[in-house]
Parts: structure tokens; sequence; C-alpha cells
């Protein structure tokens, strides 16, 4: 049988898994020597939390860690194995330790790239949830890995870890600053979610970051956090002057914290600012399409402005009105 039809006899035993001979063919499967055969039957073990799997698990892991470029190209198979390990719960420190300091080079078009990322990042989640003494010092490693995807997969698991020490380690990580805007924004996001009392005052002063993805990433935090404190920082760094894309990352940063305060300064816009800024808000506000109040407060709104392109954008952003209204 081709791979291709093995895989999709695999992606067929989602629909009962748990039956004596889609769990014989599971197996086999995890003991295959194809990694994306191995990878796919991880992802079903993890996704039905088939917890008397674990052994075969583990045994995968290590096989595929013989010459494992060759073996598991693109680290597929082992990221996979250690995913379902982290969703089982599995206490496998040898293999979070093992995988959190893995790096598979492999030849790419130019220079070789690092196919380990994803896996280092599953490792370092492991170690959190099983509550490992070294998690801490290991994730600090991590923290300055080369890798983004390492990076973000550090700070997701110290936000996950919700310890007390989490919070002045991520403050650090921004402070020091990052190459990459999406590292910026899950430090931002975890800081708020950890304490958000103490963090929205820090995470708001990169609002006005030089950086405009670093900054767009704050205000998506802030708005995530949905603290009133995070929503007046909002409102005082609008101006219309902004940048155009700082200025919808912000409207929709306010449309995403669902705050009175927010969505009436969004109604503000629709009816009072410019045509272009109105109908940014009128984007801004279209998450909210299914909310009868909300969609007939813009479309009352915009219908007042009696401007023909902004009627055009809230019909597209909103979409036909629901049977009834």
């Amino acid at each position: 049988m081709k791979l291709e039809d093995k895989l999709d006899a695999l992606s067929r035993l989602r629909e009962n898994p748990g039956t004596p001979a889609a769990r014989l063919e599971l197996g086999k499967c995890l003991d295959a020597r194809s990694n994306l055969l191995v990878a796919k039957a991880a992802k079903i073990v993890a996704e039905y939390e088939l917890r008397d799997f674990r052994p075969r698990l583990v045994e995968a892991f290590h096989r595929f860690m013989k010459e494992p470029a060759i073996s598991d190209r693109g680290c597929a198979a082992k990221t996979e194995v250690v995913k379902a390990l982290v969703t089982l719960a599995a206490e496998e420190d040898e293999i979070y330790l093992t995988g959190i300091h893995h790096i598979q080079m492999e030849p790419s078009f130019g220079r070789p790239i690092d196919t380990a990322a994803g896996l280092r990042a599953a490792s370092a989640l492991g170690l959190v949830r099983m509550n490992h003494p070294d998690a801490l010092e290991q994730l600090l490693e991590l923290m300055v890995d080369r890798e983004d995807d390492a990076r973000i997969g550090a700070v997701r698991a110290l936000a996950y870890s919700a310890k007390l020490e989490a919070g002045p380690v991520l403050r650090f990580k921004v402070l020091v600053g990052d190459t990459s805007a999406e590292v910026m924004g899950e430090c931002f996001t975890a800081l708020v979610s950890l304490a958000p009392a103490r963090s929205v005052g820090f995470v708001g002063r990169y609002v006005e970051s030089g950086d405009a993805a670093v900054a767009e990433a704050a205000m998506m935090a802030l708005g995530q956090s949905r603290q009133g404190d995070a929503v007046d920082i909002l409102i005082k760094a609008f101006r219309p002057v902004l940048e155009e894309s700082r200025r919808r990352s912000l409207l929709l940063s306010l449309a995403v914290a669902r705050q009175e305060n927010a969505l009436e300064f969004l109604f503000s816009l629709v009816k009072d600012a410019a045509d272009n800024i109105s109908a940014e808000a009128v984007n801004a506000l279209a998450m909210y399409r299914h909310n009868e109040s909300i969609r007939g407060r813009v479309e009352t709104l915009v219908t007042s402005r009696d401007q023909p392109g902004l009627l055009t954008v809230f019909r597209t952003e909103f979409g036909a009105a629901p049977p009834g209204q």
C-alpha cells in the first residue's frame, strides 16, 4: 500500500478510534518507519487521549532520534510524539530534556534550516506541565533560541506555568527586546494574562513604539485583556494622523476589548470622524455583525451620515440583515 493510501486509511480511523481493529492499526502506524505516518498517528492519540499508547510514543521518539535528519525529515514525528505525550500529561522528563535541546539542521534552498524549533517548544511545555525542577532554567535558555518558533514556545510555556517568577522574566524579555514582533506580542499577551493589573501600564508603553508591528502587538494584547485601564490607554493613543495600519489595529483592539466605553468610542468615530476613519471604525465593529443591537446602532449611524461609500462599507462588512430584522 502506498504511503498516501496509508495516510488516508489512518484519517478514517478518526471516525471510531476505539474499536479493536482501529486500535490495532493505530499501533502499527506508531511502529512504522514512515515519520509522516507516525506523526499522524500521534495526532490521533493526542486528540482522543489514548493513554495506553504512551509506551509506543516513547519508543517512537527514541527510534527517530537515531539519525534524526534522515529518519525524521522535518522533525515531524518527534514533534507530534512530544505534543501527544504532553497532552497525555506524561512525565517523560528524559524525552522533554532531550527534545528541548535538539537541533536538526537539514538541507534547504540556500542555507540549511533547523527543523526542530517546534519540538523544542513542545518539550518546554512538557517540562512545565510536569513541574520539572529545572523547567525555568530550561525556558530561560529557550528564550534566546535562534528560532522564533522556539522562543514563542518558551513564552507560552512560561505563561502556562502561571508561576510568580514568570512575570519578571517576561518583562525582562520585553525590555531587552526581540527581533520578532510576534515574540514580543506573545510576551505582551502572557503578561496581561498572568498579572493584568500590574502589566497593563507596562504593555501600554509599547503602543507608541517606533516599530509598528510591536506597537500593533501591544495594542492587541491590551484589547484582549479586557481591562478598563487598557481601554483608556488605547483611546488616549488614538490620533487621526496615525498611519493607517496602526490606526486600524488600534480600532480593532478596542472592538476586541468588548467594553462599553470602547464601543462608544468606536460609535463616535462612525458618527463624526472623517469618512476614511469612520469606515475603519465600521470595519472594526464588523466582528459584532451578529449582535442585533450593535448592528442596528452602526446601521443607524451610517445611514444618518448619508455617505454612499460608507453605506457600501457597512453592507460589505456586516452583510445582509438576519431574517426578521
